[in-house]
């Protein structure tokens, strides 16, 4: 079924909202970044986020995915799973991250694996902490957490903008 004559239906991300995604859908969202993984600081006094470089002691800094994802939140006592309301109040969640980006009502951008076809793309377009992460949260004493702090997880890398030419679209 398609919307016009000669135009291809538009694909579940663009069209459902992200109560109705099954299971299998809003995992799909993950671009797997792991910027989620990285631990943050909270000002307690401004309530201000900071992002670290120090990733959760489950993180894999090769795969950027979560090494027990099956069992983090047992293993990681402050480990979140996400559902819909959750992304739309969290504000750390990273400016790129899909899931922000459809409760937000605006697309997946062009490295996102579902647009790109890809799961290399959003590692090439410096989305992702892959080489960017300092330590394993097993490896920093709490108190030389501060040292860690960094900004470059909640920006979008210049060069993440705009789609190499050979991945635009042809009009």
């Amino acid at each position: 079924m398609t919307d016009k004559p000669g135009k291809p239906e538009k694909p579940y991300w663009e069209t459902k909202p992200l109560e109705a995604l099954t299971r299998r859908e809003w995992e799909s969202l993950c671009d797997g970044c792991g910027r989620c993984c990285l631990v943050k600081l909270e000002d307690e006094d401004t309530g201000e986020v900071h992002y670290t470089d120090i990733a959760c002691r489950l993180f894999d800094a090769g795969t950027c995915r979560c090494s027990n994802y099956g069992q983090r939140r047992n293993k990681v006592k402050d480990c979140l799973k996400l559902t819909p309301d959750m992304v739309r109040e969290l504000g750390w969640l990273p400016p790129t991250c899909a899931y922000r980006l459809r409760s937000e009502g605006q697309p997946l951008r062009w490295w996102h694996p579902l647009v790109s076809g890809s799961p290399e793309t959003v590692h090439e377009a410096g989305i992702s902490v892959r080489g960017r992460v300092g330590a394993s949260e097993t490896d920093v004493v709490l108190d030389a957490y501060p040292d860690h702090i960094v900004s470059w997880p909640s920006e979008t890398p210049r060069d993440a903008r705009t789609p190499p030419r050979t991945l635009r679209r042809k009009r």
